[in-house]
């Protein structure tokens, strides 16, 4: 006798297990505890077996008819409905945001992007997956993503949400990329943000306080290695991570050149420094003591690793730097704006000396000359400044 809803509403759990049934081999079990379960008991490959679809009454009595009909037609194609369902569950797996982010992040490091860059892609991913990492690429709209940035902008941390942002829309074109979503919801999110207030980094571009500054380095009493350390940003002016993690083997003392290799820079080229006299100087002083180990500047915990991000920052302020005056980084905004202002040196110069890249594509194409021999007149004539300013206190 077919069910009905009443019936299915009106059955009661009893000591056993009591099993309801429908045409067609469709069952509602209802369990001693009182839960009342859809099940599908059918034939394939001439074994008996069971297909479960659902409870009573979040599956109502026509749903689990329809879904046993779909069962039905799979069985007359050959195809085993409990198998198919396996299927059309690894291929959802394989759809959710989460799986495509972590498929995004593996082209990334084929790709040789920095580990650094790797590593701030999974952080910013990581509050993205609590709010919708196993949902479906094609459920997620506008909304929910926004939800998920006003989590991290409620923080004050407009910056992190507006990269979040953008780091969810390049998984989002790699997902329509590779044929399993059909658009970007983040596009609708533009001016939605906070948009945080531009600071620049602290940095010196007055030569009377830079000489102050140069003689404070000097005087500096704490480890020898950060004193050194703090010399070379000063005359090499590279990024900070780059110097840190420098090794003895990228320096050639004889050809007066440092060549910082690909994974450290944040364009994944490789960049030459040239080296002053200056700079050959700290570093033979800086060979005596810690030139038996592979890191210019080794952490006093581990040989095997370099100092840390904060230990050039720490140094300054213990020196009465604020990091509203002063940081690690600076340096390089105070070489480009006293080397640009100098009046000396090709613009293209002191761009390549930083390792820019130019962001006009059509110029980039053109602008493919190292000017090294500048570069190297340009980095004596960097240090002879900077010595001057040091011993005199002003740029004379």
């Amino acid at each position: 006798m077919a069910l009905s809803d009443v019936k299915c509403r009106n059955a009661r759990p009893a000591s056993k297990l009591v099993k309801l049934s429908d045409a067609g081999g469709l069952q509602l079990w209802i369990q001693p505890t009182g839960s009342r379960l859809w099940r599908l008991a059918y034939r394939f490959g001439g074994k008996q077996k069971l297909l479960a679809l659902g409870s009573y009454p979040l599956i109502s009595l026509a749903e689990a008819r329809e879904a046993r009909d779909t069962a039905k037609r799979l069985l007359l194609r050959g195809i085993d409905p409990a198998q198919e369902r396996k299927l059309q569950k690894a291929d959802s797996a394989k759809d959710t945001f989460r799986s495509i982010a972590e498929e995004y992040v593996d082209k990334l490091k084929k790709e040789g992007r920095a580990d650094r860059t790797i590593t701030k892609v999974k952080w910013l991913l990581d509050f993205a997956y609590p709010a919708f990492g196993d949902n479906s690429v094609r459920e997620i709209d506008s909304a929910t993503i926004l939800a998920a940035l006003r989590s991290v902008e409620v923080r004050g941390r407009y910056e992190s949400a507006r990269r979040l942002r953008s780091t969810i829309g390049s998984v989002f074109r790699y997902a329509i990329a590779t044929a399993r979503a059909e658009a970007d919801p983040t596009i609708l999110l533009r001016g939605a943000l906070i948009s945080p207030i531009v600071t620049s980094r602290a940095a010196i571009t007055d030569p009377k306080a830079l000489g102050g500054l140069l003689r404070a380095i000097h005087a500096f009493d704490g480890q020898a290695i950060t004193r050194a350390a703090l010399k070379l940003m000063a005359l090499l002016f590279p990024r900070p991570g780059e110097l840190r993690a420098a090794g003895w083997d990228e320096f050639d003392f004889e050809s007066s050149v440092w060549t910082i290799p690909e994974g450290r820079m944040k364009m994944r080229r490789p960049h030459r420094v040239p080296l002053s006299k200056q700079a050959l100087s700290v570093l033979t002083s800086l060979r005596e003591i810690s030139g038996g180990g592979l890191l210019l500047f080794p952490s006093v915990r581990s040989g095997s690793r370099p100092i840390s991000d904060n230990t050039l920052n720490a140094a300054l302020r213990r020196m009465g730097y604020g990091k509203e005056e002063a940081t690690a980084h600076g340096f390089r905004a105070t070489a480009s704006t006293l080397l640009n202002e100098s009046g000396k040196w090709h613009p293209d110069a002191v761009e390549r000396q930083l390792a820019h890249i130019e962001s006009n594509n059509v110029r980039r194409a053109y602008a493919r000359a190292e000017h090294w021999e500048e570069r190297v007149k340009m980095m004596q004539w960097w240090a002879d400044y900077l010595e001057k300013i040091e011993n005199a206190g002003t740029c004379g």
